[in-house]
């Protein structure tokens, strides 16, 4: 089976970009059309609002950009309804032959982990037959409890050739507070040593592009720690989120990426899905000229194939 970061350094190359976009629905922000339709008298409803709207935005970028990255807080909080669209649009992304990123940052001991990556990854066992759940490309996960808890994600994930990006140095205010604390001799922060660790995980199975399958979460609102471990962690991948609307621009992310111009994926969540206002009949094409501007910002620092970008119909289902 191909490894991870090869398919995720083909999928860069033949997009012409590493823009990666979060499919974070929110209920308030989502065209009014859409809420009308479906009403709010249920979460079941609100589920389904969620999933009419994240089809179309995966049409519409389908051909723009080779990864998306549903959140899964914004699924889970519609119930047993919002995981089954949250599993429907995992299939429909692979259909539609974009690499997706489970965002749930798992983490448990022993079995507990083993159940969460393989339901991430290649699915649950019952009697000797595994049963598909998410089938997700990634999965994030926290590093917190170390080795022996982050072991099982390696192992579901490399038997199906999928990856892990594990928090480094996240893109919150108040990162710091854990992350910054000085350890060990010479003081470096605790992200410093977290990355050295993934960097180790990640030299144990290397694609054929260079990158490990194990890749770190690292914020673009902290550009100098962004290209100081960018330095320190030449073969792992970055999972960069942060770009947009919490601050981070193009020149901030810059950083993240090698000088080939892979290594990275830039995460961009509101600021593609919302570019407009609840009442804007116009809104499918909104989401089309951000996904588009937001490319060619990201342009000049990640490989892939030039000309311009394919051609995409904004206009509503039939």
């Amino acid at each position: 089976m191909e490894h991870f970061a090869d398919r995720l350094a083909a999928r860069v190359r033949v997009r012409g970009n590493a823009l990666c976009v979060g499919l974070d629905p929110r209920w308030e922000a989502l065209p009014e059309e859409v809420r009308c339709r479906h009403g709010n008298d249920s979460l079941d409803a609100v589920a389904r609002a969620y999933e009419e709207f994240c089809l179309r935005v995966l049409e519409i970028v389908a051909p723009l950009v080779p990864v998306v990255k549903p959140q899964s807080a914004f699924f889970e909080a519609c119930g047993p309804e919002g995981l089954r669209v949250l599993q429907r649009l995992l299939g429909h992304a692979r259909e539609l032959d974009l690499l997706t990123i489970l965002d749930a940052k798992r983490n448990d001991i022993a079995s507990t982990a083993t159940a969460y990556a393989d339901a991430a990854f290649g699915g649950t066992v019952v009697a000797g037959r595994r049963f598909p759940v998410w089938q997700a490309d990634a999965l994030t996960i926290n590093p917190y409890l170390g080795r022996d808890a982050v072991e099982p994600f390696l192992a579901s994930a490399r038997r199906v050739g999928a990856g892990v990006f594990v928090l480094v140095r996240t893109s919150n205010p108040g990162a710091g507070q854990f992350q910054d604390l000085a350890l060990g001799e010479g003081g470096q922060p605790l992200y410093r040593h977290v990355g050295a660790a993934v960097a180790a995980w990640a030299r144990e199975n290397l694609g054929a592009c260079g990158l490990g399958d194990v890749g770190a979460v690292v914020g673009a609102t902290y550009p100098a720690e962004l290209a100081q471990l960018r330095q320190a962690l030449p073969e792992v991948l970055f999972l960069v989120p942060g770009y947009g609307a919490q601050g981070g621009s193009a020149a901030d992310v810059a950083p993240a990426f090698r000088s080939d111009g892979l290594g990275a994926v830039v995460n961009s969540s509101r600021g593609i899905l919302f570019p407009f206002e609840t009442t804007d009949p116009t809104w499918e094409a909104r989401i089309e000229a951000a996904t588009r501007a937001t490319v060619a910002a990201l342009a000049p620092f990640s490989a892939g194939a030039e000309g311009p970008l394919p051609p995409v119909s904004s206009a509503g289902p039939s």
